[in-house]
Parts: C-alpha cells; structure tokens; sequence
C-alpha cells in the first residue's frame, strides 16, 4: 500500500513545521501574545516543528504511513484539547479550529487511502 494521500498531508505537515521552526512568532501572534508569554509560545512552536518533521518523515518510511498518520491525528485533536482549555475565549474558536482541521484532513486522507488499498485488495 503506498498511501499517497496520507504522504500529500504528511508533506504539507512537514511544510507547517519548516514555517514554525523558522518564524515561530507565528503562534504568539495568532494568540495575541507578547513579552514572556510571546516566548514561551516561541517554544511551544518550535516543539510543534520537531514532532510535526518526525511524524512527518515517519510517513515516507516503508509501511510507516498508517502510524503517521494515527500520531498526527492524536496529535491534532491533543493540540485542540490542551490549547482550547487553556487560552483566552477570545482565540479559543481559531486555537481548536486550526488542529481539527488538520486532524480531519489527515483523518480522511488515511481512510481515503485504506478505502484504496481494500479496493485493490478485493480485486486481485
């Protein structure tokens, strides 16, 4: 199974992570931050960077795509869970929004590529 929708999220996974490692102020402003809090945000972004190019890279490694993709979306839906209930109301909808969103995308994209891989399966 070569999972090319799973590989197109993790590329663009991996995209994200290049962006939060090289302006992680990113993350700061969307929350509305500055000072110590702004770089602690800074860090936390640089933490997403990490972990986003790991499992990412997990995606491109012979049978690895499933797993990836399973951290990413337990990864997404965490993100909305721990960041929802601990930011202001007034960014909380943006703050959950964005993680869920990709948690769906990578959601479908791995059930798209099983759907696939069964299909392909029957027919053989």
């Amino acid at each position: 199974m070569s999972f090319p929708l799973t590989k197109i999220m993790a590329a663009a996974t991996a995209g994200y992570a290049v962006f939060a490692a090289a302006r992680p102020r990113h993350l700061a402003s969307a929350l509305d931050e500055h000072g110590p809090a702004a770089r602690a945000t800074d860090r936390l972004a640089r933490t997403y960077a990490v972990r986003d190019l790991s499992t990412s890279a997990l995606a491109f490694v012979p049978g690895g795509a499933p797993v990836a993709a399973l951290l990413r979306i337990t990864g997404d839906l965490g993100d909305a869970a721990i960041l929802g209930s601990t930011v202001p109301p007034s960014v909380r909808a943006k703050v959950v929004g964005v993680p869920l969103a990709w948690g769906v995308l990578n959601t479908a994209a791995l059930a798209l590529d099983l759907r696939g891989s069964a299909g392909r399966v029957r027919r053989a």
